[in-house]
């Protein structure tokens, strides 16, 4: 049992050691400026540590908007205001674009179902009117980290038929003419509980991040509701303000 709590103990050593000297290679001027890391391989060894280690505080980093790994190419610095929050919103698909992550679905629900109350008053219809719902558990290619459920304005001719692998914003423009413009969004943490751990592969008293999305077009109609329940090892929000 003792040699059990060690060997936990040693690893999350490693991993402060590996991020320590992932975050001082971040502020270093000649990988700001876009310079490659080194090599994982070579930073491992240099190191003394596993690249499975490694790789996990790299991901860490790749959360945080700090670092973007593309497979074959490297890991580079990202620069401060490439990913934002508020100013420049994103897709989904575009964030983990910029990221370096690549997506995979884990699950995709279509239906129809009545809206909810929230998405009722936000698209300004009965509360009893019935419209597309899509549901995606989603995640890198190793474990899911965001279960989104949309809600779209029953006025959009969505018939269930198109390609939702597509990027969902390319969708509505490609094939409806609908450019998104504005994103009003609200943030709060909650335990995740049986259905969300369920479906995050996760422990039901594990904390995760709810955000909320109203999604309008360039005449500030509104388009949709989004509702997405965050890992909260996964996913880091970033906000910038000027005065």
């Amino acid at each position: 049992m003792e040699t059990k709590k060690n060997d936990k103990k040693r690893s999350g050593l490693l991993h402060l050691q590996a991020e320590k000297y992932l975050r001082q290679l971040i502020e270093m001027e000649e990988y700001k400026n876009g310079k490659l890391l080194p090599s994982e391989t070579e930073m491992a060894e240099q190191l003394n540590i596993s690249r499975n280690t490694l790789r996990q505080s790299i991901n860490k980093l790749v959360y945080e908007g700090l670092l973007l790994r593309k497979r074959g190419f490297g890991t580079k610095v990202i620069r401060k205001g490439i990913v934002g929050g508020i100013k420049n919103w994103l897709s989904f698909s575009q964030e983990m674009k910029m990221l370096g992550i690549e997506i995979k679905n884990f699950e995709l629900h279509l239906s129809y179902k009545k809206v909810t109350e929230r998405a009722a008053n936000f698209f300004g219809v009965e509360n009893e009117t019935k419209c597309l719902v899509l549901e995606r558990v989603r995640g890198n290619l190793e474990y899911p980290f965001v279960y989104f459920i949309s809600y779209f304005n029953p006025q959009i001719p969505l018939t269930s038929d198109e390609n939702f692998n597509r990027p969902l914003y390319e969708i509505l423009e490609k094939d409806f003419g609908i450019i998104v413009k504005t994103s009003k969004e609200e943030i709060c943490a909650s335990l995740a509980g049986d259905f969300i751990a369920n479906k995050l592969d996760i422990k039901p008293n594990e904390p995760i991040l709810i955000r909320r999305r109203f999604v309008y077009d360039e005449k500030d109609v509104p388009i949709e509701y989004n509702i997405g329940y965050y890992r909260a090892d996964s996913f880091t929000y970033t906000i910038e303000a000027q005065r």
